[in-house]
């Protein structure tokens, strides 16, 4: 029905003197089908007094809904949550809309959320009988495209001003250790090149084999930067099992260890003359936990609200690249954090 009413319109809708026209009207419903099925494109029409909605078969396999008529109600149980109000407004208005309308939202289709991009005409145009038409875009993959686009964006964000708070408190800390400026730019000046030391171990370098490293190792590198005098024994204690750390893991161990340290020299126990950090390891041939352990600093409240970029992006890198889990534990006396990974993944 929906193909041979939008085949009609394209055939007939040219009212030009035969003489008049560039291109032969080759657009019958059989080809418009095919052109739509190449694009991707699935079809529906609105009966705007019955609110009916017919829809193609690739709409149909979209929405996951069985074949027949169906209305906005029917689509509604299969629009996420988050964005069933505004979609609902959105088609409560459309026929007052000016010219061409589109609107962007997620579905559930099973478990699987896909992004659907809704398109048609409104104020009546292009209405036939008592139909409207429009169609639907699959825009899953532009829209996955797009959060990672703004994924990246936000990590390069709130990775710079990291950096800015981590020479920050680099000097305070080294301000606090010694008695001279000429101490003081000595000491800033081999934290801060520990600090690039600890990059350039986990920086992929193109056409090198595929690096491994101590996981002691690289947690002595990482953290050399915030110990007050030296690591195993004052500030800052590692106490962790030889195990090998692939080079893809050691990028996302890095950034779980900045990200910690980073808020623990703003608000833990490195951000006192007194406060001390122990890293230690426990694992078999299977699994490791890592735990994160700070005391002698500030006391500890939970945090309140949603969780903020920076622990996002751990859980997300964690979860993503490790395939394990991060689990915060804010103990009065100093925060401790517990990463859980496979084994396998760790060394891969």
């Amino acid at each position: 029905m929906l193909g041979d009413v939008l085949g009609t319109l394209l055939i007939h809708g040219d009212r030009e003197e035969p003489e008049k026209r560039t291109a032969p009207a080759v657009w019958d419903a059989n080809r418009l089908r095919i052109a739509t099925e190449a694009a991707g494109v699935a079809l529906w029409s609105w009966n705007v007094d019955t609110d009916a909605i017919y829809m193609d078969e690739r709409a149909h396999g979209l929405w996951g809904v069985p074949l027949g008529p169906v209305t906005f109600e029917d689509l509604s149980a299969h629009i996420h949550p988050e964005d069933l109000d505004r979609v609902r407004a959105a088609f409560a208005s459309t026929r007052e809309v000016l010219g061409a309308y589109e609107i962007d939202f997620r579905i559930l289709h099973g478990k699987e959320v896909r992004w659907v991009s809704a398109r048609g005409r409104g104020d009546d145009q292009g209405i036939v009988g008592r139909l409207m038409f429009g169609v639907f875009l699959d825009v899953t993959e532009r829209k996955m495209a797009e959060e990672a686009r703004e994924m990246i964006a936000g990590e390069m964000g709130h990775r710079v001003k990291n950096l800015f708070t981590i020479a920050s408190a680099l000097t305070v800390i080294s301000e606090r250790s010694t008695s001279t400026t000429k101490e003081m730019s000595k000491d800033l000046r081999l934290r801060l090149a520990a600090l690039d030391r600890a990059h350039d171990l986990v920086r992929p370098v193109l056409g090198d084999p595929k690096r491994a490293a101590q996981l002691g190792d690289l947690l002595a590198v990482l953290l050399a930067p915030y110990a007050g005098g030296g690591l195993d024994g004052e500030r800052v204690r590692i106490d962790v099992p030889e195990l090998l750390v692939g080079e893809a893991s050691a990028t996302t161990l890095a950034l779980v260890v900045h990200e910690l340290a980073t808020n623990s020299i703003k608000y833990g126990s490195l951000s006192t003359a007194t406060g001390t950090l122990d890293v230690s390891c426990v694992g078999d041939d299977h699994g490791a936990a890592v735990t994160w352990r700070e005391r002698g600093g500030p006391e500890v409240s939970p945090p309140n609200g949603h969780a903020g970029f920076g622990s996002r992006l751990m859980t997300n890198a964690v979860a993503g690249q490790l395939g394990g889990t991060i689990v915060f534990e804010w103990l009065s006396e100093g925060v401790t954090v517990v990463l859980r990974t496979s084994r396998a993944r760790l060394g891969g």
